[in-house]
């Protein structure tokens, strides 16, 4: 009886030493993203390295907190810069959605093409949805990135709203999972203004935006100076050739 308990444990134990030998060849969730090496990576569209010193995304990801094996929500992602990024950084473990209202199509050109052609990214899918009718389920994203967008929610392109504004912010909470990240960032609007200032100036207020998170059960964690310009007067539309490229924005970290 003694040996055959004992030999059951030895085959226990032989088999949970052999899937823990698996499981460690896999990176682990919860491991930092290696940013550095997906902005290295050799595939990586050449233009997209020259708006790396403006854009600074290793240390907005850095930032947020992105994880290897993350299921990351991109909100707006436009021709897709953030993405490659993403998918490059959360490895083949993790997801990204690269998600874009239909009103805003117009403006992308052939990013998302680039990006998804061939599968070269093969762990990014594409949703294009308003933003108050995001198509992932409840509880199931890790992060979710809005970056240089929530001014949209001010902006009605022909005459289109793009998604009611709390609503958005609602849909945001709701595919997070419990202590998921929100991570905002936009240009800069004057303080006072609200939600329209995206529909004129193309910019928005960092405390329209944490009132519209806040309202919608998340909570702010931390803000960050990274990507502010002092020389930015705040009330002039962003494709004004004075501040192109150079606007002052907010940087923002909510959670669920």
């Amino acid at each position: 009886m003694s040996f055959k308990m004992n030999h059951r444990a030895i085959l226990s134990g032989v088999a949970a030493l052999s899937v823990f030998g698996a499981l460690s060849l896999q990176p682990a969730f919860g491991a930092q993203a290696d940013i550095a090496a997906a902005l290295a990576h050799p595939d990586r569209p050449s233009a997209d390295a020259e708006n790396d010193a403006r854009r600074q995304p290793e240390q907005v990801l850095s930032f947020a907190g992105l994880e290897v094996g993350m299921k990351v929500l991109e909100l707006e992602a436009g021709g897709g810069y953030y993405t490659e990024i993403l998918s490059r950084a959360v490895g083949n473990a993790g997801s990204v959605v690269l998600q874009h209202a239909p009103g805003l199509m117009g403006f992308v050109g052939d990013g998302i093409d680039l990006r998804t052609e061939g599968n070269r990214l093969s762990n990014v899918s594409v949703s294009i949805t308003d933003f108050d009718a995001l198509e992932a389920a409840d509880n199931s994203v890790d992060m979710v990135t809005w970056i240089q967008g929530p001014h949209e929610l001010g902006f009605s392109p022909d005459g289109n709203s793009l998604g009611d504004a709390e609503a958005s912010f609602a849909e945001i909470a709701r595919v997070l999972k419990p202590g998921g990240v929100f991570l905002a960032s936009d240009h800069i609007a004057p303080e006072g203004s609200g939600i329209e200032a995206g529909g004129t100036l193309h910019r928005v207020a960092e405390g329209v935006v944490t009132k519209l998170a806040e309202g919608a059960g998340l909570s702010f964690v931390k803000s960050s100076d990274l990507l502010k310009n002092a020389d930015d007067p705040l009330d002039v539309g962003v494709f004004a050739p004075a501040v192109r490229g150079q606007t002052s924005q907010f940087l923002v970290v909510y959670t669920k």
